[in-house]
């Protein structure tokens, strides 16, 4: 499971270097979970809604939803989270539980390779239970076509045998609340759609909101801090709670070598020079990244596969880890013929823009 807001979970070992300078550059900035952040997941997730920082309309969404299914004593309509990795998806529907009072099982969607793996998890729930589905965009078809009737009528269809002679018989669920979370919610299907009650878009953090989260977690885990340095952090962490919080432990690492123990602008400023995470946010991939548009392939346009050749990370990871931040912030356009880069990526890194006779003049008028 991931611990979006406020930690994490990862799953092997970490892949951090535990020697100061040697840490891995290209993942420090990545959304996706890392390292040695499984120690600290549980102390630094809020224990109650109002603690969660951020998304405030999704949390007023929530909260009216919360206390209308308490007061009728129904179990919460079937809920889905999306949007980018670490924005708290996984922190959301483990207080939806402990706000309604109920259980929670958690899996994901790869791990489910057989309705059998479901029925065992649906059986078990109690009423009103929450079973979370994390990528539950990645649910298998059979598992998927299984999950319809238990989360529209509550009850499955067990299969006793196989081949002309099979048998089936209904069982009946208690009813329950699914909660899904996916970073890709264009992959659901439209059935699968349809059949959430709750739908609600997570969204990147301002920096103010990150700072509020540096601090909760600086003071959480005893890190001296000053509200400079926390801001200096959050202002490099890409609107993403994760990150500012393998920031902030990075950080710390470097001001307990390097320094007094206590991170102030100019020790997190140094700390995060250390890792190549530059006051825009950009890291070691994504000037990689850039550069190779502007480079290797005179601006762009380039293909996504291409691209992914050329700078040595699989094209998925690129698309759904890189490039949204890229493009929130300017510096990459998607087109219909590929990637290209804009002005602000070549003022950014130190290039001259293309004249209007190259390829990419349209792009920016008569600047030369």
């Amino acid at each position: 499971m991931s611990a979006d807001q406020f930690g994490g979970t990862a799953p092997g070992p970490g892949r951090e270097s535990d020697r100061e300078g040697q840490l891995d550059r290209t993942e420090v900035t990545t959304p996706e979970m890392v390292g040695d952040e499984a120690p600290t997941d549980f102390s630094l997730r809020p224990e109650r809604l109002e603690d969660f920082v951020g998304q405030a309309k999704v949390k007023e969404s929530l909260s009216v939803y919360i206390q209308a299914a308490l007061g009728r004593g129904e179990a919460l309509d079937h809920t889905l989270f999306y949007g980018p990795p670490g924005l708290g998806k996984t922190t959301l529907a483990l207080l939806l539980a402990h706000e309604l009072g109920v259980n929670i099982k958690l899996t994901s969607g790869p791990v489910l390779e057989k309705p059998g793996d479901l029925a065992g998890l649906l059986t078990n729930l109690a009423p009103r239970d929450i079973l979370f589905i994390d990528e539950i965009h990645r649910l298998r078809p059979v598992i998927e076509e299984f999950l319809y009737p238990a989360m529209e009528d509550y009850r499955i269809e067990i299969r006793l045998g196989d081949g002309p002679r099979v048998e089936t018989f209904s069982m009946k669920l208690e009813r329950f609340t699914l909660v899904g979370a996916t970073t890709r919610f264009g992959l659901l299907t439209a059935p699968m759609r349809a059949r959430f009650g709750v739908v609600e878009r997570l969204g990147f953090y301002p920096t103010d909101e990150l700072c509020e989260i540096v601090l909760r977690s600086a003071g959480l885990l005893e890190i001296p801090i000053t509200p400079d340095g926390a801001s200096e952090i959050a202002r490099r962490s890409r609107g993403t709670p994760r990150i500012a919080n393998r920031l902030l432990r990075r950080v710390r690492d470097f001001a307990e070598v390097r320094s007094d123990g206590t991170i102030d602008a100019d020790t997190a400023v140094q700390g995060l020079t250390l890792l190549n995470v530059d006051e825009y946010g950009l890291d070691e991939m994504d000037g990689r990244v850039l550069r190779a548009i502007i480079e290797t392939f005179d601006g762009g346009p380039v293909g996504l596969n291409s691209l992914a050749v050329a700078v040595g990370e699989d094209a998925g990871t690129l698309e759904e880890v890189y490039e949204p931040y890229l493009i929130q912030n300017g510096y990459l356009q998607r087109t219909s013929r590929g990637r290209t880069a804009t002005k602000k990526a070549y003022e950014r890194f130190g290039y001259s823009l293309p004249t209007p006779e190259s390829p990419q003049g349209a792009l920016f008028g008569d600047a030369g």
